[in-house]
């Protein structure tokens, strides 16, 4: 039976994989995350807390379980608090990659490490996975040097590069779905950049890459996506449409008039060949994704 160690699982990622995997019998899962309680519990998954930014707690869990696979879904992901945190930061995106590589080498243990689209400086895109990095802001460099210690680990390994990730879970933090159904819904005016281009993502797409990842035994980088490039804008139209909001209360902008801590890149876009021809992964549309996140969210009963 294949052990799957989950990092993160309390996140909208962690989950999404978290409820794939723990339906099937040939895996063992081990859910973790830094939180005492785990979002899932009802379901008798098993968890356990860990915080993967200390190192001797990393080291023994992954001693004990003896894992096939690590995934790590966990992250500081705030871009602007990252730009003004720097060492909470580090801690979480480089340091704390660095002691699952580690103990992922002592056990033979395949690492999955998801990464982002901030990598890039998105004045090239959209990016094919041997694109040269260029990152703009501290979250994009922490991210890369993420990346780049999983590389140098001599471990087997895959690194998943994803952008824009929507979609609902328990107690999940906003993302721009979420963030703009929210407003749209209270009639409140939202400002969206219509020069910052993209593929926004379902989460369900982004678990399922991964999990094929392993299943299909493969390795190296993937840009895993949504399969319509559009603007911040267009994204938030669409979002207007599926849900019957009214459109007018969209309103264009510049990423330049948006304030922000941190610097964003314009236009970065998948190239997503890879995993189509490798993982046979046929990603979403975006109104597909918005049709299925209107659909979890009337289970939820939050819409």
């Amino acid at each position: 039976m294949k052990r799957v160690l989950i990092c993160g699982a309390n996140g909208l990622l962690g989950q999404k994989v978290s409820l794939i995997l723990s339906g099937n019998t040939v895996y063992e899962v081990l859910n973790t995350s830094r939180n005492r309680t785990f979002v899932l519990d009802d379901r008798l998954f098993d968890y356990t807390q860990l915080d993967i930014t200390q190192k001797g707690d990393v080291k023994s869990l992954v001693s004990s379980f003896q894992p096939s696979v690590i995934i790590n879904a966990a992250a500081a992901t705030d871009v602007d608090w990252c730009e003004s945190h720097r060492e909470e930061a580090w801690k979480t995106n480089v340091l704390a990659v660095e002691n699952l590589v580690e103990s992922a080498r002592k056990v033979n243990a395949k690492l999955i490490h998801v990464s982002t689209d901030y990598v890039f400086d998105g004045k090239h895109g959209p990016y094919a996975e041997d694109a040269q990095p260029k990152p703009l802001s501290y979250y994009g460099k922490a991210k890369l040097a993420g990346e780049n210690s999983v590389r140098a680990g001599g471990i087997s390994h895959a690194i998943v590069r994803t952008i824009v990730v929507y979609g609902t879970g328990i107690g999940v933090r906003d993302n721009f779905a979420l963030w703009a159904i929210h407003n749209l819904r209270i009639g409140k005016q939202i400002h969206c950049a219509d020069d910052q281009v993209s593929n926004p993502t379902h989460v369900s797409d982004l678990a399922d890459g991964i999990v094929r990842i392993f299943e299909l035994d493969r390795g190296g980088v993937f840009h895993i996506c949504g399969s319509e490039r559009l603007s911040r804008y267009e994204f938030a139209l669409r979002i207007a449409e599926v849900f019957g909001f009214d459109p007018s209360l969209v309103a264009r902008t510049k990423l330049a008039d948006v304030t922000q801590v941190a610097q964003r890149p314009l236009a970065t876009g998948f190239v997503t060949q890879k995993a189509e021809q490798e993982l046979g992964l046929m990603p979403m549309n975006t109104r597909e994704g918005l049709m299925l996140l209107k659909v979890e969210l009337k289970a939820q009963k939050k819409v």
